[in-house]
């Protein structure tokens, strides 16, 4: 089991940025898939993002590809969110997860470790 706290979350306008970490606690943060999740009030939470072990592969869903870059620093135990152009449809709580694993992973269901999330708002 690996303990996940989001951090980095707040107010911007459209078209601004956030950086988005998650701080993972144990040794054996390198042997984890990452990934970001996310819902909106009144929605599912969705897929935004993963990362493998290495950082040699990376999946984006399609509405963030372009705008958001999935990171990891295994030395810090820590996975980032870069999000760029940020547009008021991106106004949710955002979620950390992690997957004892080698290869990404785009479902929910595929992750056991799940942080408290950390609510980002885009003004327009």
């Amino acid at each position: 089991q690996v303990q996940l706290t989001e951090s980095g979350g707040g107010l911007v306008q459209a078209g601004g940025s956030l950086r988005l970490s998650c701080a993972a606690s144990g040794r054996t943060f390198s042997s984890y898939t990452m990934g970001w999740f996310r819902q909106a009030p009144g929605k599912e939470r969705e897929f935004v993002a993963t990362i493998n072990w290495s950082s040699s592969s990376t999946y984006y869903a399609d509405s963030v590809k372009g705008r958001f870059t999935i990171s990891r620093d295994n030395a810090k135990n820590t996975v980032y969110l870069q999000m760029n152009s940020l547009k008021p449809e991106d106004t949710a709580i955002y979620y950390c997860a992690a997957k004892w694993s080698t290869v990404p992973r785009r479902r929910e269901d595929q992750y056991d470790n799940w942080g408290q999330g950390t609510q980002v708002t885009v003004s327009s």
